[in-house]
């Protein structure tokens, strides 16, 4: 009979926010599949849990997945972990879900803190739709690619970033993206978190200028809003009109420039501007 795979949920800094079931399940488990032993050992002391563990991580898990995969299957329980918040996430704890789905093996969750939800519920920007694009490629092509399939996403975008990329990732955002609103979360549930919210462009002076950032970075930037080019009124386009021959262009002239400028028709603003003249013309007989 096989066993059970648990997708368990850590702190992403604070060790007040691991769940009572998250310690209860790590407790019951077999052994545990830790992104970095050394990392989930500190966390295990912590709760005073001793439990066998396996190094489970990007460089490894297609050797290491299969090792635990066949432990499962001849009747252990693991628990899957991350260094910090939900494994199985932009992480290769996918691969081993997907292996387990695919042999009917069970598989619980056991929900704990995400980094990226996190950011996103202080961005102050829409939550309603987002999408997730973790980690930047550092390949030239790629990185462009992605960032040019970005740039008209409507939905709210959110990458992670590590303190050394960060200048080089905020200047390729605002080159791709142009300027928009960005909030910028470094070391969410730590003694040091920070949470500024700005442009980009603001944001690559920021960077700049000040001390080399620090901590792990989590970046939510506005989605693509096409901007609506705003009409001009009759009244906005008659007073291009009078501009456009005050400056010495014929009326007619000035009319077809002002209708171009306007997205009106030339006869209206040619009737606009033989209105005007009459009124004033009326006025000036009335004083």
């Amino acid at each position: 009979m096989s066993g059970r795979l648990y997708i368990v949920g850590t702190p992403i800094g604070n060790l007040g926010d691991m769940s009572f079931r998250a310690v209860k399940t790590l407790e019951g488990v077999d052994f545990i599949a830790a992104e970095d032993t050394r990392v989930t050992l500190k966390l295990l002391n912590y709760f005073k849990i001793k439990k066998p563990m396996v190094s489970y991580h990007e460089h490894n898990h297609k050797y290491s997945g299969e090792i635990i995969f066949k432990r499962i299957m001849a009747g252990e329980s693991c628990a899957v972990v991350t260094d910090a918040g939900m494994p199985c996430i932009s992480d290769p704890g996918e691969d081993l879900v997907r292996l387990c789905a695919e042999n009917g093996i069970e598989t619980q969750v056991i929900p704990g803190p995400s980094a990226l939800v996190a950011a996103l519920a202080v961005s102050g920007l829409d939550t309603s739709r987002f999408a997730f694009e973790g980690f930047l490629s550092v390949a030239k092509r790629s990185r462009r690619e992605r960032l040019e399939e970005c740039a008209r996403e409507p939905r709210t975008l959110i990458f992670y970033e590590a303190p050394h990329k960060l200048a080089a990732t905020l200047e390729d955002l605002r080159l791709f993206l142009s300027d928009r609103k960005i909030t910028i979360c470094r070391e969410l549930t730590k003694l040091h978190e920070e949470i500024i919210r700005t442009t980009l462009d603001s944001a690559v002076t920021l960077y700049n200028e000040d001390s080399p950032p620090r901590g792990e970075y989590v970046l939510i930037v506005e989605g693509y809003h096409e901007k609506k080019e705003e009409r001009m009124t009759e009244e906005d386009a008659l007073a291009r009109v009078k501009e456009l021959i005050a400056g010495g262009a014929r009326p007619t002239d000035a009319c077809r420039e002002a209708a171009r400028e306007s997205g009106m028709t030339k006869s209206r603003l040619y009737s606009l501007l033989l209105e005007d003249k009459t009124d004033a013309a009326s006025e000036d007989k009335e004083h």
